[in-house]
């Protein structure tokens, strides 16, 4: 397969994984791969670790559009976006190398903050109060008021995020090959002041999504990016839209998506 043959991985430097390591890293160097020390110079960006390794590997570099993103997991972890594991990692070079493999394509949302500063996503981005007092905001789709909310936090995921924390507060697991942003509610007051849906709601991939952070003295709240925290002082608003890239990733034959949630939740 032409000039997909530089490998990256990304792992966390552990003295007995570099070892279980080394017979994958010489395997695929007699399998023509060449290994490179920079995610730049790779055509292939492999993380090693459950879908935590992957979203973080995705996240360190960059959201590339120009190459493969693949996950290997160890026995003991399991991975919706990983298809392989370290036990068939040659059938994995194999299907590479003789272009039997799949690539799937996984939506990525921008996120915006106080109309400034800009990151992306590839499983969802949360708004969660920092004190204990519940957050207020006001809830618009396509710059027009939906609902004003009040409680702990909101989660916008894609859908390949659907599965992850969403799922957890019983929003709906959404197919990958939708495009679309799902909106779920932590602990909402609904009172005759507040009022919400009170139940996870979906947007169009050409809609956009933008919370007001009503300033009561909860205006510190914590943005959760994948799964990484970021506190941002005099946070004001949030836009939250899907982007036009996606994440490439290689896929198995004769195992989708819903495969590997059956595997995962049932």
């Amino acid at each position: 397969m032409p000039n997909r043959k530089n490998i990256f991985f990304y792992y966390s430097k552990d003295q007995d994984l570099e070892k279980k390591l080394e017979p994958l890293f010489d395997l695929a160097q007699k399998n023509n791969f060449t290994l490179v020390d920079r995610s730049q110079d790779a055509n292939i960006i492999m993380s090693v670790g459950g879908d935590g390794v992957f979203l973080q590997a995705v996240r360190k570099t960059g959201f590339r559009q120009d190459c493969l993103y693949t996950g290997l997991t160890r026995s003991d972890e399991l991975g919706l976006y990983c298809d392989f594991n370290l036990d068939n990692f040659s059938e994995m070079l194999h299907q590479m190398e003789y272009e039997e493999m799949e690539v799937r394509r996984f939506p990525v949302i921008n996120v915006q903050v106080n109309d400034e500063i800009s990151f992306e996503c590839l499983n969802e981005v949360s708004i969660r109060s920092t004190i204990i007092k519940t957050i207020a905001m006001n809830v618009y789709i396509d710059n027009n008021h939906f609902e004003t909310f009040r409680g702990d936090g909101l989660i916008v995921a894609t859908p390949t995020g659907s599965t992850g924390y969403n799922k957890s507060v019983q929003g709906a697991v959404i197919d990958p090959k939708i495009p679309c942003l799902q909106v779920s509610e932590l602990a909402s007051l609904n009172n005759n002041r507040y009022r919400t849906l009170g139940s996870s709601f979906v947007l169009n991939k050409d809609r956009k999504l933008t919370l007001d952070i009503i300033q009561d003295g909860n205006d510190y709240p914590v943005v959760g990016l994948d799964n990484e925290a970021y506190s941002i002082r005099n946070i004001k608003n949030i836009t939250v839209s899907l982007s036009d890239k996606v994440i490439k990733t290689v896929k198995l034959k004769d195992n989708s998506y819903w495969d590997r949630v059956k595997r995962t939740f049932l």
